[in-house]
């Protein structure tokens, strides 16, 4: 069994069109949530049970990084969210393998709490574009 560490995973960006190729080092937690639609797909063949069959998949992304004016990457996810300018994201586990798409920048949350350094909540969904999203 291989263990897998988050601090080994990686976030990288890039233009929407291409596989993003540069790594957000200004990243802290993230959450890949990866969920399918259902269809009911119950009959009498089911013995009793209810069955469903998996329709339209949807993923979202969210993670933090700290608020500076003067990262890249802050500014690039800052003028994605007040654009509407998709970008390229590819989320993986450091290992090479992960999901590559086109995101639009949906939530731009900034944290202020009082003992800690200012943070920003950013929220992604894959958007509409010539590359559907996929698991390389």
């Amino acid at each position: 069994m291989a263990i897998v560490l988050g601090l080994n995973a990686k976030l990288l960006r890039g233009t929407a069109g291409s596989t993003a190729a540069t790594e957000v080092k200004n990243v802290k937690d993230l959450t890949l949530n990866l969920e399918s639609g259902e269809a009911d797909v119950t009959t009498r063949a089911t013995g009793g049970w209810r069955a469903s069959a998996a329709t339209l998949k949807e993923a979202s992304l969210e993670f933090g990084i700290l608020y500076d004016t003067e990262d890249a990457d802050f500014q690039a996810f800052q003028e994605a969210y007040f654009g509407n300018t998709p970008l390229s994201l590819f989320i993986t586990d450091g290992s090479g393998g992960g999901l590559d798409a086109d995101w639009s920048i949906t939530g731009f949350t900034v944290e202020q709490p009082l003992e800690e350094a200012v943070s920003v909540s950013v929220t992604a969904k894959p958007t509409a574009s010539t590359r559907a999203p996929a698991w390389v």
